[in-house]
């Protein structure tokens, strides 16, 4: 047996019942579609994080997904790899038994012990690095995956390159720490914002998907690209949003969330799910028309 049938096998274990909704996408699958989970701060291994997993689980068996991704604080309380069995693996067993790929970056509790046991580990898809790029629908999508805990020259100057040389018609990024939020125990990481922002601009970058704030939240765009928050996929900040912020659009602070991603040629359509099945937010976001 190998590593990974034997990380796999691990994750078969029960998560409980799957809770269904009709109120998720519904099943119309289509070669143009990529389609996908986003959660944040999940990896707490409690009841909550396996009601996500349950519901993350149901919407897969409606549409199946291409891959999922992790947006940081994949594991508490650090991120050594001795939690990745309860905090990863056992409340999403049934997305690892059905060979869903999870694709992870970096979050705070992530590096505190377990930076290299995380971007070691097969089931993160990492590869041994700590930002890397996703191809997905020859050439429809391009998700650069970055290390906000490090957001060094190195990286930055790796960022511009894939950025520049990206011909994906659709551009996303996935980052822990927010340059954008309207959470009140972290908010907005304004040194990040510096760095970042020309960078989504200048190429085209259409949305960026960050957690550290344990809420959900979707600004107005700004400067043309889409900012969301999704960190309660295990732990939830009740109250936390400031709804007086200038650039919240939409928010939730009430329950425990994912995002549902569903990109296609002419737009990219999202929601944003609770772990009993309810949508507390939808859209889309459509493609600019050529000239």
């Amino acid at each position: 047996m190998t590593r990974r049938e034997a990380l796999l096998s691990l994750a078969t274990l029960s998560a409980g019942a799957v809770l269904r909704s009709r109120t998720i996408f519904a099943a119309e699958p289509r070669k143009s579609r990529i389609r996908f989970p986003v959660a944040g701060d999940f990896g707490t291994g409690n009841t909550d994080q396996l009601s996500i997993g349950n519901q993350m689980f149901a919407a897969h068996q409606g549409n199946p997904f291409d891959f999922a991704i992790a947006a940081g604080d994949n594991i508490y309380p650090n991120g050594s790899g001795r939690y990745f069995a309860k905090n990863f693996e056992q409340p999403f067993s049934r997305l690892l038994k059905d060979r869903v790929p999870f694709h992870a970056v970096l979050g705070n509790h992530d590096v505190r012990e377990g930076r290299q046991d995380q971007c070691r580990y097969p089931l993160f898809n990492m590869g041994g690095r700590n930002y890397y790029t996703i191809h997905q629908g020859d050439g429809l999508l391009d998700v650069f995956m970055l290390d906000s805990t490090d957001c060094d020259v190195a990286q930055l100057g790796w960022l511009e390159r894939e950025l520049k040389e990206s011909t994906a018609r659709w551009k996303l990024a996935v980052l822990h720490h927010p340059l954008y939020s309207s959470g009140k125990k972290h908010g907005s990481d304004l040194g990040l914002r510096r760095k970042l922002e020309p960078l989504f601009v200048r190429y085209g970058v259409s949305a960026v998907f960050s957690g550290h704030d344990h809420i959900y939240e979707r600004t107005m765009p700004q400067q043309g690209v889409q900012y969301f928050v999704t960190g309660a996929g295990g732990d939830l900040y009740r109250g936390d949003v400031n709804l007086k912020s200038p650039f919240r659009a939409a928010s939730y602070d009430q329950d425990n969330h994912f995002m549902l991603i569903e990109v296609e040629h002419d737009q990219i359509a999202f929601q944003a799910v609770t772990e009993t099945g309810k949508v507390v937010d939808s859209g889309a976001i459509q493609h600019a028309v050529e000239s």
